[in-house]
């Protein structure tokens, strides 16, 4: 019997900014949050000088939904790079979905998953049931004996979930009209406004070095104001900046990593991030009245991901004959591609600053200017569940 191939996209991610050790074991979302955050080492590694946007938390989501169809060694490998307990997550994990999407949270997070699979394609009961328990995917029957036709309707729906923001995910030629049965999708769509404001108006153009070398000028954002910022070591000794950005609901913040040393490359510090690194900045950092300066930014990648997660130990379920899926469905099938795209506006909108921040601004100092004018990383952060909903390096503004 010849094998089938199941084609799963991964994770379609729109972000839209207005804009150690750990004492406990890692939470569900800092385990897959891990996993994601490798990845995006080893895309940074292979693009030094690049803008690279990633979501680990949507890399990990997509696995999440493929487990519950895995058996034997395919599912051994994905519960080994997520961390996951074999007994499986997925009490968590509907957990985790619940509490990153609740309206608590005040900035909107919104995470729509679904399984496009072939008219008559028979996936198992308990396969979709587990799914929609624990990320409420949708699951509709397309038809890819019609490449283009089946690409339009998966782009439709990304572009709804997106807002516009990723109006395409999937080209028709990804889509083998005869052996296609399943494409999966993970779509994670943030927008976020600033608890202290950036005003238009103190925007200004200001040179920013590039990772190249070159100095472009940049509309940067400038505010005075009371920020989380603290000093890190690497473990070969390199210092680098931590300032906190948080959202006006407090629950998600973006974290800025600057080196210390303008001849220091970003490149040297990535290596050393992990969901642990970040637990123990909260160790490191103090509130302190400082003049930020950063620039506004628009960032968009695509990743394939297929290398990247083989490296990381999950490679039979991309292999004929060794992919084992058979709580997915009675058809053998194997993984052909993983995909993600994400994208990232960052600029001044946001609210206005709590007034207790407004009453610490009156102490008398002169405050000192951290201005990020040179490459750097951030990190979306839901600080309940740990879990890194984006992550980016920023080369060229």
């Amino acid at each position: 019997m010849k094998r089938l191939s199941l084609l799963c996209l991964v994770a379609l991610v729109a972000l839209y900014g207005h804009k150690g050790v750990l004492s406990q074991p890692p939470s569900y979302g800092e385990r897959g949050s891990d996993l994601g955050i490798q990845v995006f080492q080893q895309v940074v590694h292979s693009k030094p000088q690049e803008n690279v946007v990633l979501s680990p938390h949507g890399v990990a989501s997509i696995l999440g939904m493929l487990l519950p169809g895995a058996h034997g060694e395919t599912r051994k490998q994905i519960l080994n790079a997520l961390r996951y307990k074999k007994n499986g997550p997925y009490k968590m994990l509907r957990k985790l979905h619940k509490t990153l999407t609740a309206k608590s949270n005040q900035d909107i997070v919104l995470i729509a998953n679904a399984m496009f699979s072939q008219v008559g394609f028979p996936m198992e009961q308990a396969f979709v049931t587990t799914n929609k328990a624990n990320f409420q995917f949708e699951s509709r029957s397309m038809d890819f004996s019609n490449p283009p036709a089946a690409a339009d309707a998966i782009n439709e729906w990304v572009n709804n979930k997106t807002k516009g923001h990723i109006p395409s995910l999937i080209k028709a030629d990804m889509l083998d009209p005869s052996l296609t049965r399943l494409v999966a999708v993970n779509s994670i769509y943030f927008k976020g406004l600033w608890k202290s404001r950036f005003q238009p108006e103190n925007t200004k153009m200001r040179p920013f070095t590039s990772g190249d070398g070159n100095v472009y000028k940049v509309p940067m954002m400038s505010q005075l104001s009371v920020f989380n910022i603290g000093m890190a070591t690497t473990p070969q000794g390199l210092k680098y900046k931590v300032i906190e950005l948080p959202y006006h609901g407090n629950t998600i913040s973006m974290l800025i990593v600057l080196p210390s040393e303008e001849d220091t490359p970003l490149s040297h510090v990535v290596p050393h991030i992990s969901t642990a690194t970040v637990q123990s900045w909260t160790k490191l950092m103090h509130m302190r009245k400082i003049r930020l300066l950063i620039p506004k930014f628009n960032a968009s990648a695509e990743v394939d991901l297929n290398d990247h997660l083989s490296a990381l130990g999950i490679t039979d379920m991309f292999t004929e004959g060794k992919a084992d899926f058979r709580h997915l469905s009675a058809e053998p099938v194997h993984v052909s591609k993983t995909l993600q795209k994400a994208k990232i506006v960052v600029n001044e909108d946001g609210t206005k600053a709590a007034a207790v921040t407004a009453a610490i601004l009156l102490a008398r100092s002169s405050p000192p200017w951290v201005t990020v004018d040179r490459p750097f990383l951030f990190l979306i952060r839901h600080n309940p569940t740990g879990a890194v909903l984006f992550m980016g390096q920023i080369n060229q503004p």
